[in-house]
């Protein structure tokens, strides 16, 4: 059987092997800028930094895994691939951490490795598929096919591993119509989760050289967050969870930023439009006046949205006239209910 995801979030300890077992440079990678770490990690390094992150963050009850990200784990030779699970294999042992995840790449991917991983506690594998379009690959520079991603999946399936799919929106010849058929085709597969991240221009990537010779035109943040909320309202409908929207804020990200849409508070940002199409697909046609609308009261901050800009949005629409909004204690977070005389 598949694990099932805990109520509660699990604590991830994240180790970054910056680059390690890339066999490419794709055109929007720049790593170090988003980890803000360089130096490989060995054995010492894995056990310091999951004994720091233990003491710092007490699990209460909570999952703890280790991850290990910024690499193509099953790319790497297999003698390293040993050495930093190894290393992992005390707090398994004596129950700190409960599992292992990493990310890899889908071309790296074949029965053996996926048992081998499975032999050595390793329980989700997220895989950067980044697009479902051989087109988009290739003008990426990513070294992989939608094949190798649809066999990678299966192969992770079959060995009884939980996997993430990583997708990289606003790419080279990417569009929406791409973008959206590529993900309603994810939807057919056993993906336990995805990733969203926007693709940001960053300093000393090959996107950064496309952008300054005006060959590469970024997403702007409305189309961000439009097309985000389309996908995660795609995969809400097939019961795969979003675990991350965008990358997450460091100072080092944004003094290497050139452009793109990036905004530490984006989540929030597409949760809030997600919210809105609701509350707007409730409002037409125009219900029978007076009408109520009542949400929990726990949504409200996504009702308004970012500097009320939902709000404003609505009134601007006409749709909030003929009625009111009623924030409940007693209304569960999500739920919408209409109400007309």
């Amino acid at each position: 059987m598949k694990i099932k995801t805990a109520q509660s979030p699990p604590l991830i300890i994240p180790i970054f092997i910056t680059h390690e077992g890339c066999p490419h440079r794709c055109v929007f990678c720049n790593q170090e800028p988003i980890t803000g770490q360089s130096q490989q990690v060995g054995t010492r390094e894995v056990r310091d930094e999951i004994h720091q992150w233990l003491r710092r963050s007490p699990a209460r009850g909570r999952r703890v895994e280790t991850a290990f990200y910024g690499g193509s784990f099953t790319a790497l030779p297999i003698a390293r691939q040993r050495e930093l699970l190894q290393a992992v294999q005390p707090f398994l042992d004596s129950g700190e951490v409960q599992a292992i995840r990493l990310s890899t790449r889908p071309d790296y991917i074949d029965s053996q490795s996926a048992e081998f991983l499975s032999a050595y506690g390793v329980q989700t594998v997220e895989l950067g598929i980044q697009s479902m379009s051989n087109e988009v690959l290739a003008a990426s520079k990513r070294g992989h096919s939608v094949e190798q991603s649809i066999r990678a999946i299966n192969f992770l399936s079959a060995s009884r591993l939980q996997v993430g799919a990583q997708l990289l929106l606003g790419l080279p010849a990417e569009t929406t119509l791409s973008t959206l058929q590529g993900v309603r085709r994810l939807t057919a597969m056993k993906i336990d989760f995805v990733r969203l991240y926007p693709a940001l221009v960053i300093k000393g990537s090959g996107l950064a050289d496309l952008y300054c010779q005006h060959k590469y035109q970024p997403l702007t943040m409305n189309q961000t967050i439009a097309l985000t909320a389309r996908i995660a309202s795609i995969l809400s409908q097939h019961h795969i969870p979003v675990i991350r929207i965008g990358l997450p804020a460091s100072k080092e990200l944004e003094d290497n930023l050139l452009a793109g849409p990036y905004h530490p508070a984006l989540g929030e940002m597409v949760a809030a439009r997600i919210f809105f199409n609701k509350i707007k697909k409730k409002l037409r046609p125009p219900p029978q006046e007076p009408w109520q609308l009542t949400i929990s009261h726990r949504d409200r901050s996504i009702f308004y949205g970012q500097k009320k800009c939902s709000l404003r949005r609505l009134q601007r629409l006409g749709l909030l006239k003929g009625g009111e909004i009623k924030f409940s204690d007693n209304t569960r977070r999500g739920l919408i209910t209409l109400r007309t005389s």
